[in-house]
């Protein structure tokens, strides 16, 4: 690439990546303060929070694979010009979103004692989860929708305004906390429950801001009217990117929630140590999640646009991009080890589990940086989304979880070998992604002309 497209290569990369690498690291900002707080309250509100919050995690899985489909499409009609079919996308978006929202809410408000029972036996972190479910759900209900008006500002960019609506949200979700768990300025100490109705306003404030910058002419506007219709070609383009990103997802969500469900069962300072690692490395990956985001949108605008070589090389460099991310993730995780180990109160044995996973998880960083940028970012920027969802079913399902889960109910491994075990899928399949990347089968225009 030549010294000017060097520039303004970078220059759209920070210019997207950083707003959007903040957002990811205020949202994982909240489960920090979750874990920070509670972790000064008691170490089972902590763990069964940790838990319960793992049902949000699902659905977001859901939630990826809509707004990402519609990302995947809305960044190529974007780079396109084609405003009328980003319109139509979004409602699409939105149709979805809000489907997922709603069985989640009716999930967590009527079952709650069947999902936390998933994770654990304890009674009591089944208890303090039941609590958190049934407050939190509300906030499940206002997230699909709020997730498709920040993912489709992405697109159109007004990235800089997504990320101060969403970090907005994170910071006074992070205050609510401080005031509900605490009971500060004479509030009740809600502890559990408190964590859960912080979330639930913070999120019901986010969607009204939402709702009401969406009115702006410059925006696209939301006719409800047209949300259960469409074109049904593009309703089909949208099902084949949402399908295989929703099976990936649902194997990758799935699968990192077994892991949890396979730690928790080994031992409740396993499941301590775990969810302060899970933490940590949530805070850490918003770096390889805000460059994976920038290239899915910098490879589809070009190849949109029918720039098809240039997108091709925005690829290259991307993909060069995460690997040096991945690098600097590993420094941080060895960098911030001892300090994290030393803040969060834990019994001796979960202070030793939690240092030795905290090692594990630095090579860890490497493959999932890697593979974040490669397959989230630029493979599925140009519509190659199938591949993560084949890669996934060997590296995690295949050889990953069943490993794990013989290591814990088995052969009775020590915890450290069993957390290894769940972190094998990410490093072990970066020589197939690399394989599968120079194929360029993502060098791919995937508009359409509109009828």
């Amino acid at each position: 690439m030549t010294p000017d497209e060097n520039r303004i290569f970078y220059s759209r990369m920070f210019e997207l990546a950083l707003p959007i690498g903040l957002q990811h690291l205020m949202l994982a900002s909240v489960a920090a303060a979750d874990a920070m707080m509670l972790g000064r309250v008691a170490q089972a509100e902590m763990t069964a929070v940790s838990m319960a919050t793992q049902i949000q995690f699902i659905q977001n899985v859901f939630l990826y694979a809509v707004t990402t489909a519609g990302a995947i499409l809305g960044a190529q009609y974007y780079g396109k010009g084609d405003r009328e079919t980003l319109r139509d996308l979004f409602h699409l978006m939105l149709r979805y979103g809000g489907l997922v929202s709603i069985i989640f809410f009716i999930s967590c408000e009527f079952f709650p004692g069947i999902l936390m029972h998933f994770f654990t036996s304890d009674p009591e972190l089944v208890r303090i989860g039941i609590d958190y479910l049934r407050i939190a759900g509300w906030s499940y209900l206002m997230t699909g929708i709020s997730q498709c008006y920040l993912m489709i500002m992405k697109v159109t960019d007004y990235v800089k305004e997504c990320a101060a609506i969403s970090s907005g949200a994170v910071l006074l979700n992070i205050i609510f906390n401080a005031f509900l768990i605490f009971g500060l300025l004479g509030l009740p100490a809600m502890g559990a429950r408190g964590a859960a109705l912080a979330t639930t306003l913070a999120r019901m404030l986010e969607l009204l801001v939402c709702l009401v910058i969406f009115t702006g002419k410059d925006y696209i506007r939301t006719v409800w009217t047209r949300i259960f219709s469409g074109s049904r070609a593009l309703t089909m383009d949208f099902a084949r990117q949402a399908l295989p990103l929703l099976g990936g997802n649902l194997m990758w969500g799935v699968g990192l929630t077994s892991y949890t469900a396979i730690i928790g069962h080994v031992g409740s300072d396993a499941a301590a140590a775990n969810a302060v690692s899970s933490v940590v490395r949530d805070l850490v990956c918003c770096g390889c999640n805000g460059i994976g985001t920038a290239a899915g949108i910098m490879v589809g605008n070009e190849l949109g646009a029918g720039k098809l070589d240039l997108g091709k090389r925005y690829g290259i460099k991307l993909r060069n991009v995460g690997w040096i991310i991945g690098l600097g993730s590993t420094a941080l995780v060895l960098a911030v080890t001892p300090f994290v180990v030393r803040f969060v109160i834990l019994t001796d044995e979960a202070r030793a589990c939690l240092t030795g996973m905290m090692v594990i998880m630095a090579v860890y960083m490497i493959g999932r940086s890697v593979n974040t940028v490669t397959i989230n970012g630029v493979l599925d920027g140009g519509g190659d989304t199938i591949f993560d969802m084949y890669s996934l079913a060997v590296s995690m399902w295949c050889i990953a979880i069943p490993l794990a889960f013989a290591g814990a109910f088995f052969f009775k491994w020590p915890v450290l070998f069993v957390y290894a075990c769940t972190c094998l899928d990410e490093v072990g399949k970066i020589p197939w992604v690399m394989r599968r990347f120079n194929k360029f089968y993502w060098v791919q225009d995937l508009t359409r002309e509109r009828e």
